[in-house]
This record gives C-alpha cells, structure tokens and sequence, in this order.
C-alpha cells in the first residue's frame, strides 16, 4: 500500500481541550555558564554533600527501580525543626517530580470538565494549562493597586456564592511576591468544604509565610500545600517535589501518578539535603542581604520597581524590556520580561542570587540604562 502524505489526515484525533491548549512554555534552552537571574533557581547550587551523594551512586542503584522509603519521615522531622508547631504524619506528604507534576496531578485529580479552577492574576503560567487540559473554566482576580494586594474580598465572595473546584494561591506569589497571611489563608479554606485550596509554598523559605504550623490537615481536609527543593535547595535539575495534605487527598492524587515517576538520583540528592539545612539557611540569607543593598541601590537612583516576597522583584528600565533583557543577556545575565503579564507592562522580573551576583548585575544594568 502507496503511503502519502495525506494518508495521515486520518490519524486519531487528541481530546478537543487539548488540542486547542496553548501549552506553558519557558526559554529553558541555552542557559549555562550565564547569570542565570529569570527562572528564581538557586543560583549557587546544591550543597557539598548533595555532590558528594551523586558521586557515589553504585551501578547497582542505576539499575533498579527508585526506592522512597525514609524521605517522607525526613522532611517530616526537617520541617518540626524549622518550626516546633508544624504536626504532620508521614501519610500526608506525597513525593512528585517536582511541584509541577504535583499541580497536575491535583487538577488529573479533582478537576472535571465544567468545574471552575480559581486564582489570581498574574501568577505561576503553569496552573491555567492544568485547568484547561481538563476542560476546566477559569475565574482570576487580578492583584489590586500599586502594591498588587491579594484581591481577598473578591477571593472570598466568590467561593461563598460558587464553590469553585480548585484555587490556587501561589504564596509569596509568583512574579509579584505579594504575601497573603497564613491566617487567612486558613479563614478561605474554611468558606466551603467543596473547594480544594491549593496554596504554592516554592517561595516560602524567603518570607516564613507558611501556612503549616496553623493547620490540622487531619481537621482541615481540603487544603494541600506544595514544596520544592528547586529554589533553596538547588534541585532544579533533578525535579523532586512534595504536596502535604490530608492523608486521604494525598492518597487520591497519588493514584494518578506513577509508580516510579521521582527518579533515584532526585532521592538520593534530596536525603543529602535535608542532612545539609545550615547551607539551605544560608542560601537564603544570602539571598536576603543581597536584596536589601539591591534595593537601596535602586531607589537611590530612583528606578520604578517592587520588591515583595520570594527570591525576586520586578523592574522598570527606562530602556524597556526588550532592549534590557537583550543587553543583560549580552553581558551574561539572563533575566525575564514580564510585559505581556496583566498589570505588568514594561516589568523585567529579576531573581536574586548572592550578594557579589547581584553587584554584578547592578553594574551592568546601570551601564545599559546610562544611570
């Protein structure tokens, strides 16, 4: 039988939401041996011994299948001493690779065609594809005022008198790093038992916002917290992530996943980690200083920007965003353009690395922007 090129007009069909999705997307090519300043990575790397624990996998843990026994009760015990009011079971952490299959396994989970997926604007691009995938409507308040404030009042009307499906709150939210008061964040998921509350934590590390030491997950059934090792860490590279919540939705949004999905190599790095928690500490201080004289140096010389929460802030180039990102990228520094984002036209967003990595940008943003 003659095959042409028309033959394959007939091939099966995808389902109709995701044939009309516009899949997230991010510039993940061409990255290395730059200032990597647009994707909120650690950018130092993972501790000494995560290195020293990749270097010794055998060939015999190459070979066979992951094992995760002991993670869970480590992360457990690691985030009790962060925090003495944190009460978690090992039975409400579910291990994922990274966050973001955690997102999607939550909306493979509970979201249905016709339900209403509820968040803000903007926020992480990832948790719109995951509603639409499942033919999922979407509702989102956009921050409010100058400050980008949690739209709380709207947030709050709307569960009462809709019960959305799933919200996300992406805490301190991504790009805008405006922080919601784990308070509250526990009075929301209190508005309707119907509605599963999604609350991002990537960046808590940054501000100590976290909602877990105020919540019962045993009590509060309808609340699930996200965590990553991307940002603090320095894992990115090897995706692992966990979701907390009641151990009966821990169990649900397992059930579609993999058996094997978190490679050994992610495991093995995260039990290193978690042994490691100063240099996670000081990363992050790090990170606190070199925002705070990155700050004063911009408002000294008047430059439009807004630092809140996380590993990062918002810019305003007199030059615009094209011809900053550009430049930067020219001179070794990646950052990202957030001009198509609503409410943030003309905005770079900036993540924040050491102290000696952000002189580095300074000097270099000054130069193109002839301050």
């Amino acid at each position: 039988m003659e095959i042409t090129e028309n033959s394959f007009l007939d091939m099966p069909k995808p389902r109709r939401e995701v044939e009309a999705l516009n899949p997230y997307s991010a510039p993940l090519e061409g990255r290395r041996n730059l200032l990597r300043l647009d994707f909120n990575e650690n950018t130092i790397g993972p501790s000494p011994l995560v290195i020293q624990a990749l270097r010794g996998i055998t060939r015999e843990e190459v070979s066979i299948y992951p094992e995760y026994s002991g993670l869970k009760e480590k992360l457990v015990i690691n985030l009790n001493k962060k925090n003495a009011s944190i009460n978690l079971d090992s039975s409400e952490i579910g291990i994922f690779n990274g966050v973001d299959a955690s997102i999607n396994a939550i909306f493979h989970a509970y979201g249905n065609n016709g339900d209403v997926m509820l968040s803000t604007s903007p926020t992480f691009g990832y948790y719109t594809p995951c509603a639409q995938m499942r033919g999922m409507k979407i509702t989102s308040f956009p921050y409010e005022g100058k400050d980008f404030k949690y739209p709380f009042k709207k947030i709050c009307e709307f569960i009462i008198q809709n019960n959305p499906k799933i919200l996300l709150i992406c805490n301190p939210n991504n790009p805008t790093g405006t922080r919601l008061n784990p308070e509250k964040i526990i009075e929301i998921s209190k508005l309707s038992s119907k509605t599963l509350v999604v609350v991002d934590e990537l960046y808590e590390a940054f501000t100590g916002d976290s909602v877990l030491p105020y919540v019962n997950f045993k009590k509060t059934s309808n609340l699930i917290v996200l965590r990553s090792f991307s940002k603090t860490a320095g894992l990115a590279g090897l995706r692992i992530g966990f979701a907390i919540g009641n151990s009966k939705i821990i169990n649900i949004v397992n059930r579609v996943t993999g058996p094997y999905d978190v490679n050994s190599f992610a495991v093995i790095a995260a039990f290193a980690a978690l042994k490691d928690q100063p240099y996670v500490d000081s990363y992050v201080n790090q990170v606190l200083e070199a925002s705070k004289w990155l700050k004063t140096k911009l408002e000294k010389y008047k430059v439009k920007c807004h630092f809140g929460g996380g590993n990062y802030f918002l810019l305003w180039a007199k030059s615009g965003p094209t011809v900053m990102e550009k430049e930067l990228k020219e001179s070794g520094i990646l950052v990202r353009s957030m001009d198509m984002k609503i409410n943030l036209k003309g905005s770079l967003r900036v993540s924040i690395g050491t102290l000696e990595q952000m002189k580095r940008f300074w000097a270099a943003f000054k130069l193109i922007d002839k301050l």
